[in-house]
């Protein structure tokens, strides 16, 4: 699970389910991603055999990254965690992390244990 872990892989490989796609293809599609972090999550994925880059040796140089077959076998979980989003969408914040408090008031972080 841990490959898998992180803010912005399972967004990642949700859009690589799509298609093949260039990088900056991908960074227009994932909203709020930096060039940094997407590059240094395209880096891990390919580490872990998730993600195939493919470098073009044209000027200038074209990549394209693409599920592996391991990855791709994933395309039936990201449906269903789609489809129960879905159902579940009037009950779920899924912008709660970047909405400021309703009261403008920072909270108190909860102690790690």
């Amino acid at each position: 699970m841990r490959i898998l872990t992180g803010k912005w892989k399972g967004e990642i490989l949700w859009q690589l389910t799509q298609g093949t796609l260039r990088f900056g293809e991908l960074r227009r599609a994932i909203p709020g991603i930096t060039q940094h972090m997407l590059t240094t999550q395209l880096r891990d994925l390919e580490r872990h055999g998730l993600v195939k880059r493919t470098l073009y040796a044209e000027v200038p140089p074209r990549v394209e990254y693409e599920l592996t077959r391991a990855a791709f076998d994933l395309r039936p979980v990201f449906e269903e965690i789609q489809r129960w989003s879905e159902t579940h969408a009037i009950i779920l914040h899924p912008t709660a992390d970047e909405a400021e408090p309703h009261d403008g008031l920072a909270r108190p972080r909860r102690p790690k244990l």
